[in-house]
């Protein structure tokens, strides 16, 4: 007789799995990897994942949901840390969490899944991008910034996003720590500073219709 799982058991193997898949995901590609396999990884018999979850589509939901949520997490600990109109809060933190989880980061944006069909992705997701709308709508509410919020959002995050690609693909340059004195290429620190001023530059209110 199946052994009657516990909340406990059943979290405890759902995080187990979470951490398995997503490095066998993000490593292999969604289409590369197999339940069999995910369960020979996990020490346990080719069954006993569908316990827990329908199919391989539900665990990859999973570790994007997961993936959604600390990502939303980590700006949303950035904006309670800092003034909530700092310009410079949520893109560091943004950039941060891709370089520190390039895993979790690339399974987030470089795949799909079916709309409606994981309500749990679905939040996770639109929970990280009410935090980049929120942010925004601060600053034009602020007089900061002028513009259509969810345009600037859309823009910020379409920048970010392709700076973040370049550099876990190591298209950009290196990082400061890694330069020489006599290296005169721009650091990949340097670059990211001139994204920002860009994208503020055109955002940015006239000063006659600045508040304050």
């Amino acid at each position: 007789m199946p052994k009657i799982l516990s909340a406990d058991d059943i979290q405890q193997f759902r995080e187990t799995m979470r951490r398995v898949a997503e490095n066998a995901f993000a490593t292999r590609g969604a289409q590369g990897v197999t339940m069999r396999e995910l369960a020979k990884e996990l020490g346990c018999s080719a069954m006993t994942p569908y316990r827990y979850f329908r199919d391989k589509d539900d665990i990859l939901a999973m570790v994007r949901a997961a993936a959604f949520n600390r990502f939303a997490a980590r700006l949303e600990a950035a904006v309670n840390d800092l003034a909530e109109t700092d310009r410079a809060v949520l893109s560091d933190a943004y950039v941060a969490f891709a370089l520190d989880e390039p895993h979790a980061y690339r399974l987030m944006f470089d795949l799909t899944q079916q709309d409606g069909a994981y309500p749990e992705l679905a939040a996770a997701s639109q929970r990280a991008w009410r935090m980049l709308a929120e942010h925004f709508e601060r600053l034009v509410a602020a007089g900061i910034l002028e513009g259509d919020p969810r345009l600037i959002g859309y823009a910020y995050w379409a920048s970010l996003h392709g700076f973040t690609m370049l550099a876990l693909a190591n298209q950009l340059p290196m990082p400061q720590a890694q330069q020489t004195a006599a290296d005169s290429t721009p650091t990949r620190e340097a670059v990211f500073a001139q994204i920002r001023r860009m994208l503020w530059r055109g955002a940015l209110a006239s000063p006659a219709e600045r508040v304050g």
